[in-house]
């Protein structure tokens, strides 16, 4: 990859965050600009943990199929099989193989797709009011449904709220310790976890959105703390590090990790959508790309593999349109 004047691309479009581009254990550009907080002026740095929003749905994915393979869940059966959700709208032919892959057809509790805003649920509720899995359900578990369950591909972060709720039942474990210890420690992700932003945890950079000339920061824009859709953070070499654990039979067995890899169902003609990763087509039906992103206030990002260079590519940052530009000029750059 020809990475001539991307150090002057991200300095010119004043992104603050951090950008790695490995081919194996070999860097081939690492970058750390901006600030981790606009109220202190610290600088970002390439071990500053960043909100990765969605990009924590594969944290969920692979928790989820860690007990798959064990026998514990099914992807087949039921969510009601794990969840109690007894006089919910949440129907009974929804699996977690529906939740993984966004076509439960489930309500979200922010529609995005339709121009709903996350952060405006929590102009009545207040956020810091949800700090557990279940607190999400009155959210959305008593919405109609869009559509049948399998019918339809539609975006559903809640749809890892549910997934997440199964996984504490049969582990017994609270989502994000199970995800610490058996997803982030075993990867080797010696930097990530799940930081209250309430808390002054050393590293973590701050949200923070430039709004009509006026630094507006994140910190009642939705939940403080991480849950089975998003919020975790995780620094950029750690990311990279997930999805080569997970690539090279670390995190999964060999059959669900050759499924993690897998388009499953079609989002739109250039995108279809995994157990978790999104993955961008060829023409001819191959794949070109996979890859999860994420946005929220005050947080932006992506971790993709470029199959044919053999890149994987890290880029997080502590803006909403933080990451965008680098990640636009990153694939052009590679033939996007």
């Amino acid at each position: 990859m020809d990475t001539t004047g991307l150090s002057d691309f991200i300095a010119d479009n004043d992104f603050s965050g951090t950008v790695l581009i490995k081919r194996g254990n070999s860097t081939v550009f690492e970058s750390a600009t901006g600030l981790a907080t606009q109220r202190w002026g610290i600088p970002n740095t390439m071990d500053t943990r960043f909100d990765v929003a969605s990009i924590t749905k594969l944290f969920t994915s692979v928790a989820v199929l860690q007990q798959v393979a064990k026998g514990e869940l099914d992807l087949e059966t039921s969510i009601h099989h794990y969840v109690d959700l007894e006089g919910t709208t949440i129907g009974a032919d929804v699996t977690l193989l529906h939740l993984l892959t966004h076509t439960s057809g489930i309500a979200d509790d922010a529609d995005e797709e339709a121009g709903e805003v996350y952060s405006d649920l929590f102009v009545d509720t207040p956020n810091y009011s949800i700090t557990e899995t279940k607190d999400y359900l009155p959210q959305f578990a008593y919405k109609e449904p869009l559509a049948a369950a399998g019918v339809d591909c539609r975006y559903c972060n809640v749809g890892y709220i549910l997934a997440g709720l199964a996984l504490e039942k049969v582990t017994g474990v609270p989502y994000r310790q199970y995800v610490f210890d058996e997803v982030f420690t075993k990867a080797g992700m010696v930097d990530s976890g799940f930081y209250d932003r309430r808390d002054a945890a050393p590293r973590v950079a701050e949200g923070w959105d430039l709004v009509d000339g006026t630094w507006v920061s994140n910190i009642y824009s939705y939940p403080p703390i991480g849950s089975p859709a998003d919020g975790a953070h995780v620094t950029a070499p750690d990311l990279v590090r997930f999805i080569q654990a997970v690539r090279g039979g670390e995190l999964l067995n060999a059959e669900y990790t050759e499924e993690f890899f897998v388009p499953q169902v079609e989002h739109d003609e250039e995108t279809w959508y995994g157990l978790g990763l999104e993955f961008d087509m060829n023409e001819d039906g191959s794949v070109r790309s996979y890859y999860k992103d994420g946005i929220n206030n005050g947080a932006s990002g992506i971790i993709r593999h470029y199959l044919d260079e053999n890149l994987d590519i890290a880029v997080l940052s502590n803006a909403e349109e933080g990451a965008w530009d680098v990640i636009r000029e990153l694939d052009e750059r590679l033939g996007g």
